[in-house]
């Protein structure tokens, strides 16, 4: 197991790097100067050189990356241009909401989808399992923008439910202003999950170990819970490790429709100022969050299935 983790968290390390590397040719080629947007449009020539040779920029690309990098190992993210603040002070202040958006989202996910889906698999090609489909695929189908102004305006406004802006911490507060939001964020990964674990139920229905359980008299109920159902998870889990990337990049236009102060926005806002710095340490902490979220769901494959761990450590 320990070779396993090893070999997972080096090929992290690797896609981290390659991360690290992209965002910052991005940003820095990327149009806009920050030293001049920070100092707006009244600053002289000489005032932004002078600013750009104090914080840095003026070097050659290779040794700006290389400080960036090596105080990125260190826990320094930088200092935002914009903000004149620490990133990770700005990170820490907004990362509540949209960890637990995310988290939230996920749960949304999977509450819906896996009822769904072993409804769907029980009755192949039946009226239930045609219908769920269609739910699924055309939830899938509504833009997130879409789909979160109109839960806004039906269960916000029209109905008074929830607020259709900002944020409250504790789990009152959460639950009053983010379960519209991460409905939201689940619905649209609801068919990845339904599509993904019916799959899976429907192949694993077929094996000769289901139909040796059917012969000894086990109901079907306790077929699909205790024996199918654990075997067909894995890939669902696999798939929602990937796409940890996807609700990362929903809270950005969820956080905007609903005014919830997290990452998303910030992010927003860093992009639009050039904010290299900040865009700098806002990517490559989705880059972690996603490496980890991949890295969890391996360990999890390995802990039910113990032939994941071995197949993958001899190749």
């Amino acid at each position: 197991m320990a070779r396993f983790l090893l070999h997972r968290l080096l090929l992290g390390l690797v896609v981290l790097f390659g991360l690290a590397v992209v965002t910052f040719l991005i940003v820095h080629l990327a149009p806009g100067d920050p030293v001049q947007t920070a100092l707006g449009g009244r600053a002289s020539p000489a005032q932004v050189e002078a600013v750009r040779h104090r914080v840095g920029l003026d070097r050659p690309l290779p040794a700006q990356f290389w400080d960036y990098t090596r105080h990125a190992l260190t826990g320094n993210l930088g200092t935002s241009f914009i903000k004149n603040a620490s990133v990770g002070e700005l990170v820490s202040g907004r990362i509540e909401p949209s960890a637990i958006l995310i988290i939230y989202g996920l749960l949304v996910a999977v509450v819906i989808g896996v009822p769904l889906a072993i409804v769907a698999a029980v009755r192949p090609n039946g009226v239930s399992d045609n219908g769920v489909r269609l739910v699924a695929t055309l939830s899938f189908a509504m833009p997130l923008f879409w789909l979160g102004l109109i839960l806004a305006l039906v269960f916000g406004l029209q109905l008074g439910w929830f607020p259709v802006s900002g944020y409250e911490p504790g789990v009152g507060g959460v639950l009053r202003t983010l379960t519209l939001p991460a409905i939201t964020l689940g619905l649209a990964l609801t068919v990845v999950v339904v599509r993904t674990l019916r799959s899976s139920l429907l192949e694993v229905l077929q094996s000769d170990y289901i139909d040796a359980a059917r012969a000894r008299g086990l109901s079907e109920r306790r077929i699909v819970g205790k024996h199918a159902l654990r075997n067909a998870v894995m890939p669902t889990i696999t798939i929602l490790a990937i796409n940890i990337g996807f609700l990362i990049g929903g809270t950005v236009v969820i956080e905007q429709i609903f005014r919830i102060p997290g990452l998303g926005s910030l992010l927003l806002d860093a992009v639009q100022h050039s904010d290299y710095q900040l865009v700098q340490g806002l990517v490559l902490l989705a880059g972690a969050t996603v490496v980890a979220a991949s890295l969890a769901a391996d360990v999890l494959q390995a802990l039910i299935d113990p032939r994941v761990r071995l197949g993958r450590g001899q190749s």
